[in-house]
């Protein structure tokens, strides 16, 4: 057999049982057909075959993002963006609203994405007045960083049908002032119920879905666990499958059931319809379902067994009581899913725990693999219940290096259990990573960057103990994915049999200064066999 395209004179990152690393690989269709030594390479190559010289630079599997939300990070690059380098001031985002207010028609939503209070001059929110300032002709909603608040202007509010008389919902807040006036911030659930009224169109979405793949492929990411969007799950679902079909998303989709807008009533709907976890093909999969327990670790609302540091009296928010999670999840469980469920705080990973097990000793099934997403603060105590329950975290350490100076404002000395990767391994426990795009950047590179230096970009260490060397990110990043999502003898490792899923870097990963990780990029990505993105023409024999 002869190959199509052969990799040579590489670092070949295999991430097969024992971590070799080769000189070289073979593909052959959408398939890896051999993994060796230049010279055992040289019998599958014809004067047909595409041989690269890699000069020594990595070749790695295709990254796997364990969690992401694809629809909202492909919409999110239609409007306007607050990470840009010239956003200093609530100004600079005003002039940029209002650019953006001017081309849409009357009545469009303008949206912003992306802020961050910590990052601007005037280190505070907007107000609903300000943003009337710029348009109320148009409904505005700047949506923070962390994807559980917005700041909305008065004609948002009163298309959401929010007034000064309407309750805060269970699990959210409607900011108001010292008078009891709107000020225009909705935390969690009050965020999350605003985006029933802010949705995007289809034609919308798909051009997003498809924005976002394309980023995705040129970050060296092939596979991704969607975490969902907001609004009616099923329409994004359909949405990106029609995408999928006509390869407008060329990441394969592992799709998580579960809505940041009411996500029990759409995973009570799927359950019911018959489908469960593993349906589908190489392409896209229905994954695990999924609800949320509590907020965001930089909000921060996530559900805390201490207080805050920095306040004593808050403990953050739940979603849902202990029993909702039981039913709800317990049943999904019961007809067959994979289970899992957005946990930040040690409360919130403590009530996911407990519904595992109860939802376990009521139907065991052997190699469930339940999921929880995030599992911030992950204490000792609640690591050997993950061990023993056979439950995979999905943890961030990029967070550690975009939010870390927060996070020991807020957790102090507990910023030492936070997504804490080395206990993971130690106690032979399978985390996946997943970056949380677009709460924070989609670059793999920095993810790994962030596991193994535990540096906030103030370069302050955060939890230093949790450090992982680059071959365990590099598994977590790629192995672990394949494995959350049941796919482990397929992909996520580079060896005979499995799907050519490959990402080739400009250097070598495995000599690189660790202080130097982020720096290192990609430059070509393979998704089944096809070379999907080049950032410069690699020199063939």
């Amino acid at each position: 057999m002869k190959a199509d395209i052969v990799f040579m004179n590489g670092e070949v990152v295999t991430v097969d049982d024992d971590n070799s690393v080769v000189e070289s690989v073979a593909v052959k269709g959408n398939h890896i057909i051999a993994v060796g030594s230049n010279q055992e390479i040289q019998e599958y190559i014809s004067h047909e075959t595409n041989v690269i010289d890699l000069h020594g630079k990595s070749v790695l599997p295709g990254f796997i993002d364990a969690h992401l939300h694809l629809t909202i990070y492909g919409t999110n690059l239609l409007g306007v963006s607050c990470i840009e380098p010239h956003i200093q001031s609530l100004e600079d985002i005003f002039i940029d609203l209002q650019k953006k207010a001017e081309e849409a028609p009357k009545g469009q939503w303008v949206r912003a994405w992306g802020f961050n209070e910590s990052k601007l001059k005037e280190n505070r929110f907007p107000t609903r007045q300000e943003l009337d300032k710029v348009s109320t002709d148009h409904p505005i909603v700047i949506i923070r960083t962390c994807n559980h608040t917005s700041i909305a202007n008065s004609r948002a509010l009163e298309i959401a049908g929010i007034t000064e008389d309407t309750v805060n919902p269970e699990g959210g807040i409607i900011g108001r002032d010292e008078n009891g006036a709107l000020t225009g911030t909705l935390i969690e659930n009050a965020h999350m119920q605003l985006f029933e009224y802010a949705s995007y169109t289809d034609e919308e979405i798909r051009k997003g879905m498809k924005l976002a793949s394309d980023e995705f492929i040129q970050a060296g990411i092939t596979s991704i666990h969607d975490a969902g969007a907001y609004g009616d799950g099923a329409e994004s679902l359909r949405i990106m499958q029609q995408a999928i079909k006509e390869q407008e998303i060329r990441v394969r989709v592992y799709a998580i059931i579960g809505s940041l807008t009411n996500s029990h009533d759409f995973v009570e709907r799927v359950v019911k319809a018959g489908l469960i976890s593993g349906l589908g093909d190489d392409y896209f999969k229905i994954g695990p379902a999924k609800l949320f327990t509590d907020g965001s670790s930089v909000g921060p609302t996530i559900a805390t067994r201490e207080p805050y540091s920095h306040n004593s009296n808050d403990y953050g928010i739940t979603y849902y009581s202990q029993d909702e999670l039981n039913r709800i999840l317990g049943e999904a469980h019961k007809k067959g899913f994979q289970i899992t469920a957005h946990a930040q705080g040690d409360r919130a990973v403590e009530m996911v725990l407990d519904c595992i097990e109860k939802a376990l000793e009521e139907h065991p099934r052997i190699d469930h693999r339940h999921r929880v997403e995030h599992a911030g603060i992950s204490s000792a105590d609640l690591q050997n219940r993950m061990q023993k329950l056979g439950v995979i975290p999905i943890p961030n350490p990029v967070f550690m290096y975009v939010n870390g100076d927060k996070y020991l404002e807020y957790y102090a000395e507990r910023v030492n259990v936070m997504y804490p990767l080395r206990d993971y391994i130690d106690k032979g426990i399978i985390a996946a990573i997943g970056s949380d795009a677009p709460v924070t950047f989609v670059n793999p590179l920095l993810g790994i960057h962030a596991a193994v230096n535990r540096k906030s970009w103030k370069d302050q260490l955060v939890g230093e103990n949790q450090r992982i060397d680059v071959l365990e990110a590099i598994r977590a990043y790629t192995y672990n994915g394949a494995y959350a999502s049941f796919e482990e003898d397929k992909k996520g490792s580079i060896e005979v049999g499995k799907l050519a899923d490959l990402v080739v870097l400009d250097s070598s990963i495995l000599h690189a200064e660790s202080e130097k990780l982020k720096d290192i990029k990609v430059e070509l990505t393979m998704v089944d066999g096809d070379i999907v993105f080049q950032s410069k023409q690699l020199v063939s024999k």
